[in-house]
């Protein structure tokens, strides 16, 4: 039974802060190592992906974009509403489908939706946006206790871990009917930063100690400006580069809820 797992959402192609996770996952001594969804998007050259969750022997859960592209779908089901936000979600679509290999969208095609597993006395889940919908999104000054708990007793959980969002955090709670602490944890997302003006990303590692559960956010620092420079060759969106380069979203801010959107620069 794993002591320490490791786990991180929405690489969005950004196979150089890929790189750098899964190094220090592995200094770090994680039993296991899992990604939550969302491998494409935003960022350059898909293919440069795939090797690297081989090589590390990553666990993934299927996201909405690897849905879509598995599935040949016109768009990523994202979730936005906002039209910037779906004509910039389209433009990151459109050049992962045509430059994602054959042989990775069949594998994102047969993806599990969710994981389960036994982790120091607790029931996992591990989905993409919730247990009841992919791109659902579940945001920290949005998302009631209550509903937490439903998803918890409706799903058989008692930590359920999740992304989407592009923000990390988590929430300790009582389960009143069953009588034990849950927990929501949303991973965070390597591939681009979290619009708080720095420029790293990073991971979540759930570590049992002493019986307990001990969840802890790592910050992650990579080669952003070689990224954003090959975004530039491949002719991504300058708004795209300027997140990277700055740490401040310029996209699929209409979706954020007012006191996550009111921490960003835009």
């Amino acid at each position: 039974m794993p002591e320490r797992v490791a786990m991180f959402g929405g690489v969005y192609s950004n196979y150089l802060s890929l790189e750098e996770t899964l190094k220090d996952i592995n200094l770090r001594g994680a039993d296991e190592i899992f990604c939550l969804g969302d491998l494409g998007a935003f960022g350059p050259n898909p293919n440069k992906v795939f090797p690297l969750l081989q090589k590390y022997k990553v666990k993934v859960v299927q996201g909405n974009y690897d849905n879509s592209i598995g599935n040949g779908l016109d768009d990523c089901q994202c979730g936005y509403t906002d039209p910037r936000d779906n004509y910039f979600a389209k433009l990151s679509y459109d050049y992962t489908y045509k430059n994602t290999s054959e042989e990775f969208k069949i594998w994102m095609k047969e993806l599990p939706k969710e994981i389960k597993f036994e982790f120091g006395g607790y029931k996992v889940l591990l989905c993409h946006g919730s247990p009841r919908k992919t791109n659902e999104f579940l945001w920290e000054t949005a998302t009631p206790t209550h509903f937490l708990e439903k998803l918890c007793n409706d799903f058989d959980a008692d930590i359920i871990c999740a992304t989407h969002t592009g923000i990390h955090w988590n929430r300790k709670f009582f389960h009143k009917e069953k009588l034990k602490e849950k927990f929501f944890v949303n991973a965070g997302v390597i591939g681009r930063p979290e619009n708080d003006g720095n420029t790293f990303v990073g991971y979540t590692l759930l570590e049992i100690e002493n019986e307990k559960l001990n969840i802890q956010y790592i910050p992650v620092e990579y080669d952003y400006k070689k990224l954003a420079e090959e975004m530039r060759r491949e002719k991504l969106p300058p708004e795209f580069i300027e997140t990277i380069l700055t740490g401040w979203w310029t996209t699929c801010l209409e979706v954020l809820p007012a006191k996550e959107r009111i921490k960003g620069k835009y």
